[in-house]
């Protein structure tokens, strides 16, 4: 097989956007993930790939509630504070509107939906992390508008 044919085919998969995040302690940090997807009916259960260097991966691993802020069309000037990643004394979550949830979840006001979710279990495959998350609650911010998708031209990078 020829890798670099499968990774243009494997780039095709569509994909939503979302940035995950976290609140440990009064540290909030986040990336933008787009390998998210519904793993189980019963338990709703979700699965993350997440490389280990993202902010907010040692707050999941310990297992504090962290949430996955659905991207929608309606509103995407937040992302440009994710899509190269930040530095952690400037972080995004003093730039845009956020709110933490009784049980610690990180809200974005711009986002379509989030999920809040806790660790279940993790499988490390190759270069980024399985998590698998129990959604524990959701909220619908923004009902009519369309979640945006994204595909990758290869899928050898982000």
């Amino acid at each position: 097989m020829n890798k670099k044919e499968a990774a243009k085919a494997i780039g095709h998969i569509p994909s939503g956007l979302f940035i995950v995040a976290t609140s440990d302690g009064g540290k909030r940090e986040g990336y933008l993930a787009s390998w998210v997807q519904q793993v189980s009916f019963d338990p709703l259960l979700i699965s993350i790939a997440i490389n280990k260097d993202r902010p907010g991966y040692d707050a999941i691993k310990a297992g504090k509630t962290f949430t996955v802020n659905v991207v929608g069309e309606h509103e995407m000037g937040y992302l440009k504070y994710f899509w190269s990643g930040y530095d952690p004394a400037d972080s995004p979550f003093d730039k845009i509107e956020n709110s933490l949830t009784e049980s610690g979840g990180l809200v974005l006001k711009d986002a379509k939906s989030v999920l809040e979710c806790r660790l279940k279990e993790s499988i490390d495959p190759g270069d980024h992390e399985i998590i698998i998350a129990e959604v524990t609650a959701s909220y619908v911010l923004s009902e009519g508008a369309p979640i945006k998708v994204h595909t990758r031209a290869t899928g050898l990078d982000y």
